[in-house]
This record gives C-alpha cells, sequence and structure tokens, in this order.
C-alpha cells in the first residue's frame, strides 16, 4: 500500500508545530486526490492511504511539568502522561489550533510532538467541496474504490470521548481533545448538508431559531448593513461585520470592499436544506451565524452535535414557547434558568439525573440585552421578563394526552414549577453542557394552551410580525455584550468535569 508518513518532531513554538500539521495534512490531501484523478481516468492503481496529523503531549511528573494556570478552565491535561490527539483541517481551525498549541506550551512548559498518526483520512473526506463520486463512476468502478482507499468508519467518530464513557486499554494515551479529526471532518460534510453552507462561514457566536420569521428579519438587516459603509461619526457594533452568506453559500459583500474568487461559487440553491443557516461575518469569526432548526428535538440535538465540533464560543436559542401560568401574557419573555428534559433524545448520552446549569454570563447578557432593547427597569422589566424553568417535550400535542389518574404532563409540569414550555430548549442547553459549549435561552410566549389562549393562523402571523424584530434585536444584542467579554470566561469550569481534555 502506497502510504505517506511524517516523522515525529518537536515544537517548542505553537506556530512552527501548527504549520508542521498543515503540511502532514496537505500531503496527505494531493496524494488521496491524485491516486483518485488517476483512477478516475481509468488507470489501474494500487492501494492508497494517507494518515491524519497527530498531535502528542508527554507530561512528567515533576511540578513544572504539571504547572497549570488556574485562570482558565482549559489548556492544561489533569496529570502526568502521554496525551494524543488527531488533527484535520488546519487551514480552517487554524486560530483555534494556535491558541490551544500556545496553551499547552504554557501551561507545561514541555514540548509538543507532531507527526503522522495511524489513522486514515477516508477518501470522502479529501475530496473538494464540489467534487462527486457517485456521478463520475460505473457500479463495478465505485465498488473497486473501497479496496483501494480507506472509507468512512462510524467505529471512530463516536462521543465517548465527550459522554466520558471511552474505555482506554491500559497504558494508551490520553484524548487532548474532545473530537477526533474523522468525527470532525463528519460533522463538517453534515453541516454543509443540513445548512446548506460551506463550514467555514460559521462565526464563534450561533443562535438557533424554530421559525422562519426569525430569518426573514436576520437577512432584511443583514442586506440592509451590507449596504451601508461604517460612519466614524456615529460607530455602531455591528461596523464590522464584512458579508452575509445565504444558503449555496451566496456571499454579499459589505459596499466598499472588493468580491473574492470564493463569491463567483455560490448560487441559489433549488430547495432550502434541512436547516438553512445564514452568517453575518466578521473578520475575526465572532460574528453570529443563524440556524432555522425546525421544530423538535431531534433537529436540535442533531445540529448542536455538528456546530459543536467548530468550538464556538456560545450557543442560544430564540424561539416561541408556550406560557404555562396564568399571569403571562403573549410576548412575554422566559429567561431559562433550568430545564425540564422530556425530549428523550440525548437520554443515552447524558443521563437525566445530570443537572444543567445556567451561565452566569451568558444569563446576564441574555436579561441585560431585554432591558437594553425595550428600554425597561424595575418592576416594567420583571413583568416582561420572567425567568424560571422551561420544559422540552418530544410530544408537539402534548395537550391531547389523555388525563389519567397520575395526572399526564400537566401535573409533572406543575410540580417541576416549569413556566414555559417548547421542544429544543433543553436539547440545546444539554448538548450544549455534553460538548462543552456556552449555552443560554430566551423564548418569547407565543400562545397559552393551558388557559384556552391556542395558536391559529391569523392571531399567530399578527403576534409574529410585532414580536419577532424585537426578539431578534435581543438576540444581537446579548451576542454583542458576550463579545465585549472574555471567551475564557464564557469556558467555565460549569461545563467541565474532574478528568478533562485540554483543549478549549
Amino acid at each position: 500500500m502506497d502510504s505517506l508518513f511524517f516523522a515525529p518532531q518537536t515544537f517548542d513554538q505553537a506556530a512552527p508545530a501548527l504549520a508542521y500539521v498543515q503540511q502532514i495534512y496537505q500531503a496527505g490531501l494531493q496524494q488521496l486526490r491524485r491516486a483518485l484523478q488517476d483512477f478516475l481516468a481509468g488507470q489501474d492503481i494500487a492501494p492508497v492511504r494517507a494518515c491524519y496529523p497527530l498531535l502528542r503531549l508527554r507530561v512528567g511528573s515533576s511540578a513544572r511539568e504539571q504547572r497549570q494556570v488556574s485562570r482558565l478552565a482549559y489548556g492544561f491535561v489533569a496529570g502526568p502522561g502521554v496525551f494524543e490527539t488527531t488533527l484535520t483541517r488546519p487551514e480552517l481551525f487554524a486560530r483555534y489550533y494556535l491558541e490551544q498549541f500556545e496553551l499547552l506550551l504554557q501551561n507545561h512548559g514541555v514540548e509538543l510532538e507532531v507527526c503522522s498518526s495511524k489513522q486514515p483520512i477516508p477518501l470522502h473526506f479529501a475530496l473538494d467541496e464540489q467534487a462527486s463520486l457517485d456521478s463520475q463512476l460505473a457500479p463495478e468502478r465505485r465498488r473497486l474504490l473501497r479496496s483501494l482507499f480507506d472509507f468512512p468508519e462510524l467505529a471512530d467518530m463516536d462521543d465517548g470521548i465527550a459522554n466520558g464513557t471511552q474505555e482506554l486499554p491500559p497504558g494508551a494515551p490520553q484524548p487532548l481533545a474532545l473530537f477526533t479529526a474523522p468525527r470532525v471532518d463528519y460533522s463538517l460534510h453534515r453541516l454543509r448538508h443540513y445548512t446548506g453552507t460551506n463550514p467555514e462561514h460559521f462565526q464563534n457566536f450561533v443562535l438557533f431559531t424554530n421559525y422562519q420569521f426569525y430569518i426573514d428579519e436576520f437577512v432584511k438587516l443583514g442586506q440592509a448593513l451590507m449596504r451601508e459603509r461604517p460612519d466614524p461619526a456615529r460607530p455602531h457594533e455591528l461596523d464590522d461585520c464584512i458579508a452575509l452568506v445565504e444558503p449555496g453559500n451566496r456571499i454579499t459583500r459589505r459596499v466598499g470592499l472588493s468580491p473574492e474568487d470564493a463569491d463567483a461559487l455560490g448560487q441559489l440553491p433549488p430547495r432550502l436544506p434541512q436547516m438553512p443557516a445564514y452568517h453575518l461575518i466578521r473578520r475575526d469569526r465572532s460574528g453570529i451565524s443563524l440556524i432555522n432548526i425546525g421544530v423538535g428535538p431531534a433537529n436540535a440535538k442533531t445540529i448542536t452535535d455538528h456546530v459543536a465540533v467548530l468550538r464556538p464560543h456560545a450557543w442560544l436559542m430564540l424561539g416561541h414557547c408556550a406560557g404555562l401560568r396564568n399571569s403571562q401574557q403573549l410576548g412575554d419573555y422566559v429567561l431559562a434558568h433550568a430545564y425540564v428534559r422530556e425530549d428523550h433524545v440525548l437520554d443515552e448520552d447524558l443521563p437525566l439525573w445530570v443537572p444543567i446549569p445556567p451561565l452566569a454570563e451568558v444569563q446576564v447578557a441574555l436579561e441585560t440585552a431585554v432591558a437594553d432593547i425595550t428600554q425597561l427597569s424595575g418592576l416594567e422589566l420583571k413583568r416582561l421578563l420572567r425567568t424560571g424553568t422551561v420544559a422540552s417535550t418530544d410530544n408537539r400535542n402534548w395537550e391531547l394526552l389523555p388525563k389519567t389518574r397520575h395526572g399526564g404532563p400537566e401535573r409533572r409540569f406543575s410540580q417541576s414549577r416549569a413556566v414555559a414550555l417548547d421542544m429544543e430548549s433543553a436539547t440545546i442547553a444539554a448538548n450544549g453542557l455534553r460538548l462543552r459549549v456556552p449555552y443560554g435561552t430566551l423564548l418569547c410566549v407565543s400562545d397559552k394552551p393551558l388557559h384556552g389562549e391556542i395558536k391559529l393562523p391569523g392571531m399567530a402571523d399578527q403576534f409574529y410580525r410585532a414580536r419577532v424584530d424585537q426578539h431578534l434585536q435581543i438576540g444581537l444584542r446579548a451576542v454583542e455584550l458576550l463579545r465585549q467579554g472574555s471567551a475564557a470566561q464564557l469556558h467555565s469550569r460549569k461545563l467541565r468535569s474532574f478528568a478533562e481534555v485540554a483543549f478549549q
């Protein structure tokens, strides 16, 4: 088998280590792509393999080698040993990798080791984004591919590290990161499929919504922003935004900025993807990605499983909910500080006995944003914004369940002290905890089924038009407040276990 191998090299600086990672990765891609081109041209080729780059850290038992900086919740390993992770897409993750490398060097005072791993790069993950195998090969040639190239193996992509269930054989290296390279590559491909946009467009702050109305307002705001030049006399928090990206990778540049080569590749998709994403881009990737996840906890888990590999600084849920208290009015806001998980999609990954704590920085940002946008304070703000428990269910028609002697869902929601009900928020928060991504939830009451106020088409449309713009503005303001703070504060110890991987 024709296989590349790069011998281990040690580095005491982050930039050269990252450059070697890039060299290993690009050489592997080129080898696989050249072999595929020859195969597609009808040539007989020998089996070929390229492997992901590997980062290794060896930490001894001396005090210097185990020194840690308590200010951060990440950037160091828990004790002596050998720690490894495979890496992928170094051009996409360059800023992230560089930070993690620098922290390891700073916190442990030992060199980083980089070399080829034993983990093959699957052929599908080495293709150009526009490339396709299915349309170019006859069935018999397609079957031959498996004997010549490595294909994705789901056994290499499980979430045992993130779930804390990985069982390593004695003496095996411990993980440095939550996700292996194949798991990251798999999610990057899934993101492109589900959202209709390439992974490089995703920003470090992600908003999820369950209604297209929010998308319409976001696009309208983004398009208007792209037509305006920043005014130095009136600085605005969105002045640093340089582009708006829509499904199909359609890029609208800020007026005054030159088009780039990637702009020509964007095109209107024949139909919207399952969970379309829209990105307000900043040069440092601190902009906002807004994703319409649709309805239900399955979609919420699916998209967060994949967005998590990008290691965002926060994700927030902005959606509608059923108000469960008679004192609530349509249009009131609910800031979740606890969750009742009746969504069931994460029961195997995160047991129900695991609490989902509120994150102080996110809670303060959301409450402050409501006050800033509504210009309310004191009792007036409290009348509009309620902090409480949000219940998430996987049964959209829970109201229709027959009443039993045990009371049914109404009794459980009452006992939990829930003030609102939806289908996605608990999933997004729980997956944030599981995958170490800061999370928060701000919902808007759109109906009160327990009190005779149900959604009807005309009433719903009127309500959405009246509230969506304000709710979105609150979300944007909350992101701005979080951006002004420290990312290290957001990625707090509340998200991390006592035997945690080093990478943020």
